[in-house]
């Protein structure tokens, strides 16, 4: 059979079976991605880079936040109390640093984590305890929607 019989109406059937046959797979890693994320972001915060270290969540009024029994909602409140609680000047900060990451994709640009963060000061634990975010892939980037930050007990 000639090629040239090819390029007719079974070459576009052929490119559309095997167009629907391929698997949804968002590009990339996602568990890589976010891990790398959250590395960069513990390096953010341990520089005094607050912004760096807010960069990563979704600048709207719909991200959210819950700690302590506590939800607060939008970019700007959280910056603020990030900026009061931990930056103020003269305020120490303690070093932070996430461990046991893990990631489960939802849909291509939808991602689901689960880590634990740990805040010390030289060799002590302040603070620790396990972590959820809600991601969403913006371009090349993945933002936080909703974090829902836990502390150990004491």
């Amino acid at each position: 059979m000639p090629v040239t019989r090819w390029r007719g109406p079974w070459a576009w059937t052929a490119l559309t079976m095997l167009a629907c046959s391929a698997p949804r797979v968002a590009p990339g890693d996602p568990q890589a991605e976010i891990a790398g994320m959250l590395e960069r972001s513990a390096g953010d915060w341990n520089r005094g880079d607050l912004a760096g270290f807010m960069s990563d969540y979704a600048r709207d009024s719909l991200t959210s936040y819950v700690s302590d029994g506590h939800v607060q909602y939008g970019w700007q409140p959280l910056y603020d109390h990030y900026q009061t609680t931990y930056f103020a000047p003269g305020k120490r900060r303690d070093s932070l640093a996430f461990a046991e990451v893990r990631v489960r994709p939802l849909t291509l640009d939808l991602a689901l984590c689960t880590a634990r963060f740990r805040l010390s000061r030289g060799d002590s634990v302040t603070a620790s305890g396990p972590f959820t975010l809600l991601l969403q892939k913006r371009g090349d980037r993945w933002q936080i929607l909703h974090d829902h930050t836990s502390s150990d007990p004491k």
